[in-house]
């Protein structure tokens, strides 16, 4: 059985998206927390799932010990030794601090369990958000209550390969960014991203800026010293629109063409899903970009099925490819990946 993790008022979206993955599978919906399902993970996008833990397990611990004790047994023998591996602990239940008190207080029973009987297991943890690499395995620990909660042990190389599924960032949770010189708050999303995907537009590339006006996702890569060809029939805010890093042009993004690969496509046009995912879908399969980033924003729930062709048409096309509803999304997902 695995647990999709999902936002309270998106859990019936991810449930319709099992279902239309796995039509024969049995759902079970946990309240405050998603849906956990026996379907098969291999190759599965849910743009509704907050965070996935694979073969996940109900557990029940009276006490702050208990609890170190079921993660060390959950992980000894079957994690190696020499390998790195992420522990992600979160209470699940409560307000204020109480459960992240005593999240803290297993940590560091945990830690003198370790050091005492796994001495290498403990060097090996990591305390780090760094996407996954393919010899980190990772343990995910909910406390529902102060004595229940699942535990999820994901051996290495799995965390790596499902990464499209299973967040590096515990709970899948990233913190928004913040910068108040930028233009809007929709920046925010550009930036997850990349968090998300472990890479950055970088000094020295080429970025491409669909429905670019007033200019947050511009924005971006002239403050990192990238070159932006910026194309919307607004222009960009003015101090924007003086850089000598930023090309305009006053044309329609649908239409528009590079002239050759560039390294980023970045897109937050407002249109109908369907135009965004065709768009998408037409750059990906002309190979017009290296990297991408493009928003698929919905006029209402009726439009979360049209995902479903992305899931099917994108990822053949790409080395890398995520289909997210991010923490700075509202009603709307992103994709983005590496073609």
């Amino acid at each position: 059985m695995h647990l999709f993790l999902a936002d309270s008022d998106t859990t019936p979206f991810l449930a319709d998206e099992l279902r239309r993955a796995a039509p024969e599978a049995e759902l079970r919906e946990i309240e405050g927390l998603g849906i956990a399902a026996d379907v098969p993970i291999e190759g599965l996008l849910l743009a509704f799932a907050r965070q996935t833990l694979p073969s996940a397990v109900e557990v029940h611990a009276t006490s702050i010990n208990a609890w170190a004790d079921r993660i060390i047994d959950a992980i000894a023998g079957v994690f190696p030794d020499e390998q790195p591996w992420r522990l992600h602990l979160w209470p699940q239940y409560g307000e204020g601090r109480a459960g992240l008190h005593r999240c803290e207080l297993i940590r560091a029973s945990l830690a003198e369990r370790l050091k005492k009987r796994r001495r290498k297991l403990l060097r090996s943890l990591l305390d780090t958000d760094a996407v996954f690499d393919a010899q980190t395995s990772l343990m995910q620990c909910i406390l529902t209550s102060p004595e229940t909660g699942w535990l999820s042990a994901t051996l290495a190389p799995q965390a790596f390969a499902q990464r499209a599924l299973i967040s590096s960032f515990p709970r899948g949770e990233v913190p928004l960014a913040d910068d108040k010189s930028a233009p809007s708050r929709a920046f925010t999303k550009l930036v997850e991203s990349e968090q998300r995907l472990g890479r950055q537009i970088e000094r020295g590339q080429t970025c491409v800026d669909l429905g670019a006006s007033p200019g947050s996702w511009s924005y971006v890569p002239i403050q990192r010293g990238a070159s932006v060809i910026a194309i919307d029939r607004s222009e960009l805010r003015e101090d924007l629109m003086r850089s000598p890093r930023l090309h305009f042009e006053a044309a329609d993004a649908f239409k528009y063409r590079p002239p050759h690969t560039v390294d980023w496509l970045v897109c937050d046009v407002i249109a109908a899903p369907q135009r965004s995912i065709d768009l998408l879908l037409e750059w990906l399969r002309e190979k017009r970009m290296r990297q991408f980033v493009v928003t698929i924003k919905f006029k209402g729930h009726d439009d979360y099925p049209l995902l479903d062709i992305l899931k099917r048409e994108a990822p053949p096309l790409c080395a890398e490819f995520h289909l997210t509803r991010l923490c700075a999304n509202k009603n709307e997902v992103c994709a983005f990946g590496v073609v």
